[in-house]
């Protein structure tokens, strides 16, 4: 007999008491106000939410929000206030120095203010290398919880992704809060 016999041996002969398995009913959280419930939780994590409404230009936002940006990176069509389109860069190292970034987001997750990300540019350094981030993002691509977002059809189907919630922040150096250690200073996402 090994050991590992040995010892499940004396486990099994010293268990004498059985206990059934609870059963895992769960209710996932849903919420009947799907756009006031992102803004507040996106608030809550330090990010931004934009409401667009019918005639408002997108590029007017984006730079009334950004008034000082000067390098404003984006390769989606319909951002014409961009001043680089990424795709066209050898290196994504000529990123550096963007004011702002400008992506698409796939969904958006309502328990926690999160919004998944597919790579549609060439250099996902995007992400993650501006100063400021602004996520466009299809008010009716929210789902409640991350259940639902598990399911989404976008959530597999991608060479890289990711969920990007608020500006980055991190609290593991002597517990202070240090905003944009590791990432975007700012997040705005703008529900088209």
């Amino acid at each position: 007999m090994s050991s590992k016999d040995d010892i499940l041996a004396k486990i099994k002969a010293n268990t004498h008491d059985e206990w059934k398995r609870p059963e895992l009913a769960f209710t996932p959280l849903s919420y009947s106000e799907p756009l006031v419930q992102f803004e507040k939780i996106l608030k809550a994590v330090g990010g931004n939410c934009i409401l667009l409404e019918n005639g408002q230009d997108i590029n007017e936002i984006i730079l009334k929000t950004y008034p000082d940006a000067k390098r404003i990176a984006s390769n989606l069509p319909e951002i014409t206030c961009a001043t680089v389109n990424p795709d066209t860069l050898e290196d994504p190292r000529e990123l550096d120095g963007t004011d702002v970034g400008i992506i698409r987001g796939e969904f958006g997750v309502l328990e926690n203010g999160m919004i998944w990300i597919n790579q549609h540019t060439r250099y996902k350094a995007l992400f993650f290398i501006s100063e400021s981030l602004v996520i466009l993002l299809d008010r009716n691509r929210l789902v409640n919880n991350m259940h639902e977002a598990y399911t989404q059809p976008d959530f597999d189907n991608f060479g890289y992704g990711c969920f990007i919630s608020g500006p980055s922040k991190t609290a593991d150096i002597e517990q202070a809060l240090v905003i944009g250690a590791h990432g975007a200073k700012a997040v705005t996402v703008i529900l088209v």
